[in-house]
């Protein structure tokens, strides 16, 4: 059996208190998390992942219930913060999600930025970052930091754009 390694980015930035939450095109909004949406949340991360090369770095974001899965393991998390995860939603349902925590440092962790595709071009993953790092502010943190997989262009190049720097280059072996 063949092992890939898939190039990963961890990413930082510096919270200076400046992070605001922008607002959303109409009809979309924001629902804060409700523990009652954990199996949404999953199922948006589901959507958003399971033809994007994540999906072949983490399995489990292929797959429905690894995502279910894993939206349960991060709410278990000790440093689970709620008011850095969120959904965006519309008339056809929910359509983004991001997942926050406070790791060791203290720092605020990034867990996913997921936008389904049909969303993709508006300014939701940025959306969602900014309000993200307003919750780890929120909390008193001063850094925050996600992981990104380099091939995933678009997504390293809106991180850039928001301030985030490259921290670390880490190399994730995956079975094929």
């Amino acid at each position: 059996m063949a092992i890939t390694y898939y190039k990963r980015l961890r990413m930082e930035i510096d919270l200076n208190g400046s992070a605001l939450p922008r607002s959303l095109p109409e009809p979309l909004y924001w629902a804060p998390w409700d523990e009652p949406l954990l199996a949404d949340h999953a199922e948006v991360k589901y959507l958003s992942f399971r033809s994007e090369i994540d999906a072949a770095v983490f399995p489990c974001l292929g797959d429905r219930y690894g995502c279910q899965r894993l939206m349960r393991e991060i709410r278990r998390k000790p440093g689970f913060l709620p008011e850095a995860t969120w959904l965006i939603a519309g008339p056809e349902g929910y359509v983004g999600t991001i997942q926050g925590v406070v790791d060791y440092g203290p720092i605020g962790a990034i867990q996913n930025v997921g936008v389904i595709p049909s969303y993709r071009g508006l300014g939701l993953g940025r959306a969602l970052v900014d309000r993200a790092l307003a919750g780890f502010i929120q909390a008193g943190l001063e850094r925050a930091y996600l992981e990104v997989t380099a091939e995933n262009r678009a997504a390293v190049q809106l991180y850039r754009s928001l301030g985030f720097r490259r921290a670390k280059t880490l190399y994730k072996a995956v079975d094929g």
